[in-house]
């Protein structure tokens, strides 16, 4: 298989792990009553911007889609920061206020714009749940390095 279409089905792998994460946060929020802290909220908007770059890099020129995923990688590095920072600090706090990601999230006008979505409806300390036994933030710090080593991989001439 030839690296542009080893690279966009790659790009692509990206782009449906990163929109079904926001799925699950979704489904978890509407159909298990799991309200979303800032740093969820931040991590969902991390998702949707990995996803939207991997799908555009895929159908893009060769140069293009290494950047998209030099992007990826950044941003998926920045969730990994995201995740550990609500897992470690966030989690233990009584109140998200005036964190970076209240302070992000609301300055982007997205909790306002779509709330459905991006609205923040519990503390960090409220939205700390498991799945088998593994706290979300822990999924999500795990899907990060996943996406992470995956968008590393489009950087490279050969994917």
């Amino acid at each position: 298989m030839n690296a542009p279409n080893a690279r966009r089905r790659l790009l692509l792998l990206i782009a449906l792990l990163s929109f079904g994460a926001i799925g699950l946060a979704l489904l978890s929020q509407y159909a298990f009553d799991m309200a979303p802290c800032a740093w969820c909220v931040m991590q969902r908007l991390i998702y949707l911007c990995i996803g939207l770059i991997a799908l555009v890099a895929a159908y893009a020129p060769p140069l293009a889609a290494r950047l998209g995923g030099l992007l990826c990688t950044v941003l998926a590095a920045c969730g990994v920061a995201a995740a550990w920072y609500q897992y470690s600090v966030a989690a233990k706090m009584l109140s998200c206020d005036q964190t970076f990601a209240d302070r992000f999230m609301s300055a982007t006008g997205l909790d306002g714009a779509l709330p459905s979505v991006f609205g923040i409806y519990a503390t960090c300390m409220d939205a700390m749940v498991s799945l088998l036994g593994i706290e979300y933030a822990i999924w999500s710090l795990a899907l990060f390095v996943v996406l992470f080593f995956m968008a590393a991989a489009t950087v490279r001439r050969r994917a």
